[in-house]
């Protein structure tokens, strides 16, 4: 045990701050039920980004959801003070004895001065200010790579309060609405659950992406080998294009619902799949969270740090030397050669390693 240990039955309110994208809140979720597990009798709320509040939304361990609107900095001045002062009125009220802060984000040491909790934990920054700002800090690693619900999870370990392995699953509801809405789309296709394979060929960050024509040959190959195949994506542009590109060229039958779903309603199909297949992203982590079995690639992005959570899995990748990088695409060109150079044997046989396990 740590020394200075925070005594949980003396917490009463708990905020946790996660100001990040999609994947990153939902590879937050552990540290909620965790919390609640060890605090039965304490209030647990969110804060997050108002985008990314549907990650969180029924989680059974979250008392209320903050959010914050991107959309705030592209308002005057006046309309960002306005918003800033409710919500950190808001906040106050809630007199939150416990502040974890799970990135280092700046907002979070403003949080913790402006708040007062007794206890606050964030990751340790070298900034006098940052440390000033918070009761415990705990440690990054350093050279070795280090899942993210880990991490996540290692604010709590800092404070003294111990997860269990049976904690640490990803937790995602998608409610009843969208569960209904996804047996209509099944219904309606002649679909059975767990009678097809999710494909979720794109990312909004194009250098996680493979190449079009290789995604187009893997639906083929699939299509012959007799799944019945689902198709989804974000309804950006971008991705749109991408989508029509893949089906033009693949030629074969496939239930595309790509920009069609809510996040919700994108965790209640892959729910029903009998398999994800996809790249490092939300959606990749989504499936997790429904305990699908996933096939994700992976290229400038580490799956140490970012790969499928507690479920059976294959993890594809090329034998490149310098991956993962990190990198936007090879010398920051948006086009990662560790993925468009990936062979479409390699990943068919992942599928099918896969689908044959019991």
């Amino acid at each position: 045990m740590v020394p200075d240990a925070v005594n949980p039955a003396s917490i009463r309110s708990i905020l946790v701050t996660k100001l990040r994208h999609h994947g990153d809140v939902l590879l937050a979720s552990p540290v909620f039920q965790v919390l609640r597990n060890r605090m039965p009798h304490a209030q647990v709320d969110a804060l997050v980004y108002s985008d990314t509040r549907d990650m969180l939304e029924g989680h059974p361990a979250i008392g209320k959801i903050h959010a914050i609107d991107r959309a705030w900095k592209r308002q005057s001045l006046a309309v960002q003070a306005s918003r800033g002062n409710a919500l950190l009125s808001e906040l106050r009220g809630a007199r939150y004895q416990l502040v974890v802060h799970l990135t280092d984000h700046w907002r979070g040491a403003w949080l913790a001065q402006a708040l007062r909790p007794r206890w606050s934990v964030a990751p340790a920054r070298d900034n006098r200010l940052w440390r000033w700002s918070f009761s415990h800090l705990y440690k990054l690693p350093r050279a070795t790579p280090r899942h993210t619900v880990e991490l996540n999870l290692d604010a709590l370990r800092r404070l003294g309060i111990y997860p269990e392995e049976s904690e640490k699953p990803l937790v995602m509801n998608p409610g009843e609405a969208a569960a209904a809405k996804v047996d209509a789309l099944l219904s309606a296709a002649g679909i059975a659950p767990r009678g097809f394979i999710q494909v979720h060929p794109t990312s909004r960050w194009l250098f996680k992406a493979w190449t079009d024509s290789r995604n187009a040959e893997l639906l083929r190959r699939l299509a012959r080998d007799g799944h019945r195949l689902v198709l989804t994506a974000a309804p950006d542009a971008r991705e749109k294009a991408i989508v029509a590109r893949i089906l033009g060229e693949a030629a074969v039958p496939i239930t595309d619902l790509s920009g069609q779903l809510t996040l919700r309603e994108l965790a209640a199909l892959s729910a029903r799949a009998r398999l994800f297949f996809g790249v490092d992203s939300a959606p990749m982590h989504i499936a997790a969270a429904m305990g699908t079995p996933v096939v994700a690639l992976f290229g400038p992005s580490g799956e140490k740090e970012w790969g499928p959570w507690k479920v059976a899995h294959r993890v594809v990748t090329t034998d490149h030397p310098c991956r993962p990088c990190g990198n936007d695409g090879c010398g920051g060109s948006k086009v990662s050669e560790c993925l468009t150079q990936l062979p479409v044997d390699r990943v068919h046989s992942a599928v099918n390693e896969l689908l044959a396990q019991p």
